[in-house]
């Protein structure tokens, strides 16, 4: 099962340790790590995402969910990311693309607290006894939450109900005086326009949901060519 993943330590090394424990995992063949950082709270209460030039296989093709989940606990008030990073850019901070509930940054939030220190990965996992044990063991406190799509409903029923407005605008325009028709015309034409950006919007998100999925694939099958390859 896809999840992401979010464990706070109370210092920088050990959560470079969970970090690295977590690639051990991926390595063992327990877990599949698809991206990866870690996340400082500084005293003032800013975050800053510090990690080299790797952020995982396909850190940044997730920038939809993981983009969204590191913007999102870094506070919708900005989060410094590193250039080497890159997944916090073109509306990460947008709940709606991260695939979890706000509950779960809540939660996450009430615990990331100044001065402490998290993992943030974006996973697969058949089950959470390998991850829980290294990482409770390092000093660490786990936040998982599978992923989920119930976005793309959200947005279809925004488009139906802006729609389902239209309609009526231009009914509407149909029956009034001509100084009325212009200012419907107006709002006709505003409405139009979200629902064009809307469209535009879940066709730009689909592709990137399918993108991830095949880059996924990918680092399954490397994984399991590499395993194959160490067995013979």
């Amino acid at each position: 099962m896809d999840r992401m993943l979010v464990v706070v330590f109370d210092s920088e090394s050990k959560a470079y340790e969970g970090q690295k424990a977590l690639l051990q995992l991926d390595g063992e063949g327990s877990i599949s790590v698809y991206a990866y950082a870690v996340l400082a709270k500084k005293a003032d209460g800013t975050t800053t995402v510090k990690q080299g030039d790797d952020v995982g296989p396909i850190g940044t093709l997730v920038g939809t969910s993981f983009g969204s989940l590191i913007g999102l606990l870094g506070g919708l008030a900005g989060v410094a990311v590193g250039a080497a990073a890159g997944m916090a850019a073109g509306g990460a901070l947008d709940l709606n693309n991260v695939g979890v509930g706000y509950d779960f940054i809540d939660d996450v939030s009430k615990v990331l607290l100044p001065n402490r220190v998290a993992v943030v990965a974006e996973i697969a996992e058949e089950w959470t006894t390998p991850v829980d044990t290294r990482m409770e063991a390092i000093g660490g406190t786990v936040f998982r939450r599978a992923l989920s799509d119930v976005k793309d409903t959200i947005y279809q029923e925004n488009v139906a109900s802006m729609k389902a407005d239209l309609a009526q605008l231009k009914a509407e325009q149909a029956k009034a005086h001509a100084d009325r028709k212009a200012k419907l015309q107006e709002k006709i034409n505003q409405l139009d326009s979200k629902i064009e950006a809307q469209l535009e919007n879940a066709k730009e998100r689909r592709e990137a949901v399918q993108r991830r999925a095949q880059a996924k694939v990918k680092v399954l099958k490397e994984k399991a060519d590499a395993l194959k390859a160490k067995a013979s």
